[in-house]
């Protein structure tokens, strides 16, 4: 019941801080800021250093990983297609699951973007902005990054609307053979130090080159989120390339 509470608490919290900035504005800069600056040195202490070290595994071995992971995530688009009425791109994620976990054996293989099906990454954020829900304030998360207070809400919504999550998270509420929390963060993890490990030469020349590396991540967050929401994004990528 307490957590139920906390849940009902944060989503009235967020939905207050939408209506307030219809844009992306600032609204904890200070804290943000020394947010953003912790999660920097975590990745440069532990993020980063494996990244480096996934990197380094066989091809086949960090490629499974990475498509194993792609595969999960496409569990989350379904649900979040039908919801913005794009019927034809749930069927082909619906489809491009079947086909990885049965012929791509359990996701460790690619075979449905051989045919033609690239699912597209969708989260409940992304319906919302579909919507027409502004982003709201724009800040920053320890350990998960920037977001903002649209975002925020659809992170937690993305529990209740992903089928894995519901496996997992919420495992004795539904099978008593289903998967544990841990199965959900590992997978989450993997998730995040792939990404990691494709963007290290873009992570660091990003890191070099920016006068104020606060401010160009949350440019590059905020311009993926948008081109996302708008289907204009080509790249599968979180943030898109890096490299812009």
């Amino acid at each position: 019941m307490r957590f139920n509470n906390y849940i009902i608490t944060l989503i009235t919290i967020t939905v207050l801080l939408i209506g307030q900035a219809k844009a992306a504005d600032e609204c904890f800069e200070g804290t943000s800021r020394a947010v953003f600056k912790f999660n920097m040195a975590f990745d440069n202490a532990i993020l980063e250093p494996i990244a480096k070290g996934f990197n380094k595994l066989p091809e086949p071995l960090k490629n499974g990983a990475g498509n194993f992971t792609s595969n999960i995530a496409t569990l989350l688009s379904i649900p979040n297609h039908v919801l913005q009425g794009n019927l034809k791109e749930a069927g082909d994620a619906s489809a491009s699951f079947l086909i990885n976990s049965t012929i791509g054996i359990i996701g460790l293989a690619n075979p449905a973007e051989k045919l033609g099906l690239k699912a597209q990454k969708e989260d409940v954020g992304q319906t919302l902005g579909s919507y027409g829900v502004g982003p709201g304030c724009y800040f920053v998360l320890p350990i998960l990054g920037p977001t903002t207070a649209r975002d925020s809400i659809g992170l937690i919504a993305d529990s209740f609307v992903d089928p894995f999550a519901h496996i997992t998270l919420r495992e004795k509420e539904l099978f008593s053979i289903s998967g544990n929390q841990f199965d959900y963060l590992t997978v989450k993890g993997t998730s995040a130090v792939d990404f990691r490990a494709d963007n290290v030469v873009n992570f660091d020349s990003l890191e070099k080159n920016s006068i104020d590396l606060y401010a160009s991540f949350k440019s590059l967050y905020l311009q993926n989120r948008e081109n996302k929401i708008k289907n204009s994004n080509k790249s599968e990528d979180e943030w898109g390339n890096l490299d812009n």
